[in-house]
């Protein structure tokens, strides 16, 4: 299958360190072509790939200052790939740029899907999914689609990264950790507290973006400086990753937003890594109470299960992953519905992920 993934221009595929969409873009156009699939990647010039890279800017936008637009920019990467569907170059079309291609690409007849990777509790969002209506789309998670009801959802495919990405290390776990990026919708300082009402060590390693910098400033930090036993490390990437979740005892996520998924849930679970999180978004369908975390309500609740984490068996949360969480198994049910899309040109058929 000639196969066209349209990644964000933001960070490079894969980013060099975070980001979740273009990181999840790379796995699965990586199984694709393992899976002998022909793929061209549609993103930006600095990334890396072993399909055909069609780049429309020589480097990602988050690192290149010179970028004040970059709507202008993924106009011109829609174009390109409305140009080559002109010369027939796709079997089927994979946009990750939320509701952007919509309008152009419902009106020429490559099958196409969309998986939204956003939250979608947002007013303005309304109108938008009430105007495409039969606009095919993927949520990453169950709780990510019940603000829209209405949308022509073919399905809940989980996210999965390779299997040998994250392997567990044989280290002896002494702290909880925080991982990802540092905003007050994460709940670092929630972290924070709950460590230290367990007396436990904490290790934050998480990125800081330009529009949580305040936040970081004038809540996180003076936490810091006040509890010797937590330590801010920074971003990470994904070789250092091992080492820093397979020496926790857990992996704290107090977060306080409807999550649609959640990355370090399963990057923590490759590692045997339980994970303690309240029930926001996404957590339910991810964490397997009792076997592979817990989902919590609050603060309290959280600092109650700390101490049944080192009992907690760790090959059995890697098993897990490999059961539910592998980039094959993300591949294996996007391909099933491409597969769909191009053989029913009339109603959808809902499709469930395997990993449910």
């Amino acid at each position: 299958m000639r196969i066209a993934q349209i990644s964000p221009l933001t960070e490079a595929v894969p980013p060099k360190l975070y980001g979740g969409t273009e990181r999840v873009v790379h796995w699965l156009t990586e199984e694709l072509v393992a899976l002998g699939h022909e793929v061209t990647l549609f993103a930006s010039g600095d990334s890396r790939t072993s399909a055909k890279l069609d780049a429309t800017w020589p480097k990602a936008l988050r690192l290149d200052g010179s970028v004040r637009d970059p709507n202008a920019l993924h106009m011109v990467m829609l174009e390109r790939v409305r140009q080559k569907c002109d010369e027939e170059e796709f079997d089927f079309l994979h946009f990750h740029l939320d509701y952007y291609p919509f309008s152009l690409f419902y009106r020429q007849p490559t099958p196409f899907l969309t998986t939204l990777h956003g939250r979608l509790d947002l007013p303005e969002l309304q109108p938008v999914f009430s105007a495409f209506p039969r606009v095919p789309v993927v949520s990453i998670s169950n709780a990510q689609r019940r603000p829209v009801p209405q949308a022509n959802w073919t399905g809940t495919i989980y996210h999965g990264l390779p299997e040998d990405l994250l392997i567990p290390k044989p280290v002896k776990p002494s702290y909880l950790a925080v991982l990802g990026r540092i905003a007050p919708e994460k709940g670092v300082d929630r972290a924070i507290q709950i460590a230290a009402r367990c007396g436990i060590p904490l290790k934050i390693a998480a990125k800081i973006d330009r529009a949580d910098q305040e936040y970081y400033e004038e809540v996180v930090s003076p936490l810091i400086r006040a509890n010797p036993l937590v330590e801010f490390i920074g971003e990470i990437s994904d070789r250092e990753k091992p080492d820093f979740l397979s020496g926790a005892l857990g992996l704290l996520l107090p977060i306080d937003w409807p999550e649609p998924f959640g990355l370090v849930m399963i990057e923590a679970m490759a590692c045997g890594t339980p994970v303690i999180a309240y029930n926001r978004g996404s957590v339910p369908e991810i964490i397997d109470p009792g076997l592979t975390g817990f989902v919590v309500e609050d603060e309290i609740s959280a600092v109650a299960v700390v101490h049944r984490l080192p009992a907690m068996d760790r090959a059995a949360i890697r098993r897990q992953f490999e059961k539910r969480f592998t980039a094959r198994r993300m591949a294996l049910d996007y391909l099933a519905a491409y597969r769909n899309l191009m053989e029913a040109p009339g109603p959808r058929i809902k499709l469930v992920s395997s990993a449910e």
